[in-house]
């Protein structure tokens, strides 16, 4: 008889308890950067979409401007052919958000985009060397749009390249280390190709130039 009345409060203590836990659990997760995780990884991924999203619009440019180029100067067809290849190698790589977490497939995508970066750069030399595209407007128009895709690229690789530094300084420091062993974080694979700091620059193009 003496049971039934605090049957009811004991489940209530019970699941007061569990309520206590789980906030307790909550706050010592957000105090060792567990929403940090969450934001920087979130962060990451739209900052590396974005670098996608403007090699994607490069590779988009550069049959325009080699079929252009191509139907007026019969020369230099060896450097057409070039940028062709690469453009095809660099499109041929699966690419998702989740290639951040995959180092080896971010230095094969990073090695094919540099090879195309050196390719068109040596294709964008080449008009200059013709002053006759100049009077061609699809060509102008389209090593304008490049130029400025340089531009964008670099940009949007920065940014990456600051979101995942920031992300990989929570995963090594204290306490938030601490949560990155719990939950299995791992550093992100950053964005490093050879001549860095050349590729960073936009492609010189003088069409003007006789």
């Amino acid at each position: 008889m003496l049971s039934l009345p605090t049957l009811p409060f004991a489940r209530l203590a019970s699941r007061m308890a569990a309520l206590m836990t789980t906030l307790l659990l909550l706050t010592g997760l957000s105090g060792c950067g567990y929403n940090d995780f969450q934001r920087l990884d979130e962060t990451s991924k739209a900052a590396w979409s974005e670098v996608l999203n403007q090699y994607q619009r490069r590779a988009d440019l550069i049959p325009n401007l080699v079929a252009a180029i191509r139907g007026a100067i019969d020369a230099e067809q060896e450097t057409l052919t070039q940028v062709v290849e690469a453009r095809s190698k660099a499109t041929a790589i699966q690419v998702s958000p989740d290639m951040i977490n995959d180092p080896q497939a971010m230095q094969q995508f990073q090695a094919a985009q540099a090879q195309l970066g050196s390719s068109l750069s040596r294709l964008l030399a080449v008009v200059e060397q013709y002053p006759q595209l100049k009077s061609i407007e699809q060509v102008r128009d389209l090593t304008t749009a490049l130029e400025g895709t340089e531009n964008r690229i670099a940009v949007a690789r920065n940014r990456y390249i600051q979101t995942v530094q920031d992300y990989n300084v929570l995963t090594r420091s204290f306490p938030t280390n601490l949560t990155a062993m719990l939950f299995g974080y791992s550093p992100k694979a950053g964005f490093q190709v050879e001549n860095e700091a050349a590729l960073a620059q936009p492609p010189a193009v003088n069409l003007g130039r006789p």
